[in-house]
């Protein structure tokens, strides 16, 4: 079967992967049925996993293993989930991406690894400080596209922002053109565009933390 990540990007891959402190489990969540891309997602994480040791992978069916999905609020396929692994514990850090990150999004598929890896998000002081006090639940869902340059700074703002409180937030990157059911409900016209809490708040393009932080206080109120 031919490689879906040449020797170059293998190797830029180990370069970064290199960066990992702890270990990270990526679930993936594919379907038997109706799923175009679940065959070419599958490679493309057996082809990361084996890059470093850090980094584990285990494939369920959204239907066969409809208790795991619920327990990582998984209610569509394909999505892969990067999370945690602590000793044999995997633990959700709320940071989801639906569809195949290709193009410009594998670039966020790398980040969410080395992040998760950390433990830490990187957001400044205020930003942990509001999420970590949430008290209703935020589901952020970032609309991108493989092509849309602007499209991984919006997604990883959201992740970032899920691992600082998991319980209440969690955060999607939603492949447009894969989704395009949950595109249209949303009115998504232009990628990126983050809704919040299902159309409560809305925020089009790669905005600073701090706005994304107003907007969700505005839809949270």
């Amino acid at each position: 079967m031919e490689k879906l990540l040449n020797e170059q990007v293998v190797s830029q891959v180990r370069q970064a992967f290199a960066q990992m402190k702890e270990p990270v489990q990526l679930l993936f969540f594919a379907s038997r049925e109706n799923c175009e891309y679940c065959a070419e997602i599958r490679q493309l994480l057996d082809e990361l996993a084996a890059v470093e040791d850090k980094l584990g992978l285990t494939v369920y069916d959204l239907q066969d293993n409809a208790d795991v999905a619920a327990q990582f609020n998984v209610d569509k396929s394909p999505v892969i989930v990067i999370a945690a692994k602590d000793g044999d514990q995997v633990v959700n850090y709320g940071v989801q991406y639906a569809g195949i990150p290709s193009g410009h999004e594998f670039s966020v598929l790398i980040n969410d690894i080395l992040f998760v890896s950390g433990r830490d998000s990187g957001l400044s002081e205020s930003a942990r400080d509001f999420l970590k006090r949430l008290e209703k639940p935020l589901h952020l869902q970032v609309f991108v596209t493989p092509t849309c340059p602007h499209c991984p700074r919006a997604v990883l703002l959201a992740h970032q922002m899920a691992m600082e409180n998991p319980v209440m937030i969690r955060a999607e990157g939603v492949e447009a053109t894969e989704f395009p059911d949950l595109a249209d409900q949303f009115n998504v016209r232009g990628v990126p565009q983050t809704v919040i809490n299902a159309g409560r708040g809305m925020v089009v393009g790669a905005v600073p933390e701090a706005n994304l932080i107003a907007e969700i206080q505005r839809a949270l109120n």
